[in-house]
Order: C-alpha cells, then structure tokens, then sequence
C-alpha cells in the first residue's frame, strides 16, 4: 500500500537526533510522499536541507505560520515573495489563523493569511490552511477570495460537520490526522458523513501522534494507524482508504 503525509514538520529539531532513519521507517511503512509545511525564515534552510537529502519523498511548501506572525510581518511575507520568485514549491503553508494561544496580533495574522492566498492565486498553488480556535473565521476569509484559484486543505480538521461541507464546497479538503483516533475528538462521528474523495491524510509531526503512540513524539510512520481507524469509521478496506486518500493529495499537490 502507498501512503502520503501532506503535513509534517519533519525538519525540527525534535528529529535532530534520529531525522534520517525516522525518514527510512516512514518510507519502509509505505508512506512514499512526505510534504513540509514551513513556519518561518528561521525554518527554510533545514527544511530545504531535508528535501535535498530526500528530493523524491519529501516536498516543501512557502508561508509563515499563523503562531510565528509578529510585528515583523511585512519582513517575513517577503523572504516568502523571494523564495517564490527563486524556485517551485509544493505549496504555500502553512498559513492562517490561530486563536487559542495568543490573540496579540491578531490584525497581523488576517494580514499575513490574506496576503499569502493572494500570493497562492498568483502562482497557481495549493494552502495548507491552519485554524486552530478559527475555522469560521477561515472558511470566510477564504469564501471571500475565492474566484475559482484558491485550493488546498484545511489542516488538522476541528470544525463542525456543517463547517467541514462548507470547506467541500469551496473546493478543499480536509485535513486528517491522529486526532481522529482519540475516544472524545468526535471526528470519527464527522467523518461518516463525509465522502473520503474529500479527505487527505496527515500526522502534523512531531505533534498530535496517533493512539497508541498518543502523547509521544508523532512521524510519518504512524500515518497507516491514521488508515487504519478511517477504514474502521467508514467500514472500508484500508487498501482502499489508502488508495483513495494518497490519489486525493496527488490531486490536491497537482501531481497528476
């Protein structure tokens, strides 16, 4: 069976002592396509670093995450401009709005999540879209751009079901990792009333690991638990969740 993992921060230090062989235990569990979501400048060169040690399994994106918005915003978006204007990404990400830990730039953070789904219409990219404590706010920044060149996936999926079709029908997917197999998430209740051709999945590593690794260190191996607990919810072979779900990130990174 092949796997992808749309969203793993992979180039943090958390994996500084192990990257390499955390790497080969993803690609040995079958998961092929590793994509990197970036954080900031401070992120760029060891991200880049992984994606040449692996240039056919690991696929960077471009963008400043939400938590990392500052009152240097304006300096960040450009390292983003530049960067784009260099060379290809995958995608821009990770990008958009977080509520739950600190609201102090709040402004900034519209700003910053504007301007990059401006920047994602002008080169014809993907957003991974983050939206912790935001998904409303999300969806509508979104709608409001949307003119039929906006894509992407709402990372790490937390809204409601109502929240989770709006996000269909404006042409994204959703986003699912190792919360889905947590008792109390109620993401599995969600997910069996959504079609799976909407559904990518992810671990966000080094975060959010899947049961029964929940509260350690997460990787891309564990992204077949993730399968394993959608094939249970949706009562379908897992060869198939991972066939159907590794075609809707192709899809969704425009690689076929």
């Amino acid at each position: 069976m092949n796997w992808i993992d749309t969203h793993a921060h992979l180039y943090g230090e958390e994996f500084s002592a192990d990257r390499t062989v955390m790497v080969e235990r993803a690609l040995a569990a079958g998961v092929s396509r590793l994509y990197l979501p970036n954080i900031d400048s401070s992120s760029i060169e060891g991200m880049l670093a992984l994606e040449a040690q692996f240039p056919d399994n690991c696929f960077a994106m471009m963008g400043v995450h939400p938590c990392y918005i500052n009152e240097n915003v304006e300096q960040e978006l450009s390292v983003v401009r530049e960067w784009l204007a260099k060379r290809p990404f995958k995608a821009i990400g990770e990008i958009g709005l977080d509520f739950y830990w600190d609201t102090t730039y709040r402004e900034q953070q519209y700003h910053a999540f504007r301007s990059q789904l401006e920047l994602a219409r002008e080169y014809n990219l993907p957003v991974a879209i983050h939206s912790r404590e935001s998904t409303r706010e999300c969806i509508d920044e979104v709608k409001a751009l949307q003119d039929g060149r906006l894509s992407g996936v709402f990372h790490c999926f937390s809204g409601t079901l109502e929240e989770a079709k709006e996000i269909i029908d404006l042409g994204f997917y959703l986003g699912i990792g190792g919360v889905v197999t947590f008792k109390k998430s109620g993401l599995d209740k969600i997910l069996e009333d959504i079609d799976l051709q909407y559904v990518v999945l992810e671990t966000d590593a080094p975060y959010l690991a899947p049961v029964p690794y929940r509260g350690k260190r997460n990787e891309s191996a564990y992204i077949p638990l993730i399968g394993e607990k959608i094939a249970d919810v949706k009562n379908l072979k897992i060869a198939d969740v991972a066939a159907m779900t590794t075609n809707n990130a192709l899809k969704l990174f425009k690689t076929h």
